[in-house]
């Protein structure tokens, strides 16, 4: 077999086992991302530390474009996992202020090292009530889970 014809084959199968375009993520997220006036961002701050969020219940508006703060003050690392949610946007970027920046299609969980930040850009384009919680082993038994709405 050709190796190109292999390569791809491969590839297609690895995208495929990976999620990658799966129909339960944004599909237009890349055209919603491009037609949006980020000069009209919103600006939400989400606190983690020992062992909360801060805010714990977030409320977004849908097709408003928004910069996320997600913002570590603990001594520990805490991951910002809400499955539903990030099935319910449609991404921008996700962004280090001190390193760069990573631009995907869809994120399913979001580590932050203690006393540093990333930014979220996205737009909320799905309505309803998702789970929002530290999945680091022991976090969430002690009350690190919260809500994030989109109206």
């Amino acid at each position: 077999m050709n190796c190109r014809i292999y390569f791809f084959i491969i590839t297609l199968a690895f995208l495929g086992l990976s999620g990658y375009g799966c129909s339960d993520y944004v599909s237009d997220a890349e055209k919603r991302v491009q037609s949006a006036d980020w000069a009209k961002m919103k600006t939400e701050t989400v606190i983690l530390k020992e062992y909360s969020f801060i805010p714990a219940d977030l409320v977004l508006e849908k097709g408003t474009p928004y910069k996320l703060r997600i913002v570590n003050t603990g001594r520990v690392k805490h991951y910002f996992v809400s499955k539903g949610f990030f099935k319910a946007i449609a991404t921008r970027k996700l962004q280090s202020n001190a390193d760069g920046e990573i631009k995907a299609p869809y994120f399913t969980a979001i580590e932050v090292f203690p006393k540093r930040s990333l930014d979220l850009y996205f737009i909320p384009v799905k309505k309803g009530t998702y789970g929002l919680v530290c999945t680091i082993k022991g976090h969430a038994q002690k009350g690190m889970i919260g809500k994030i709405e989109i109206k």
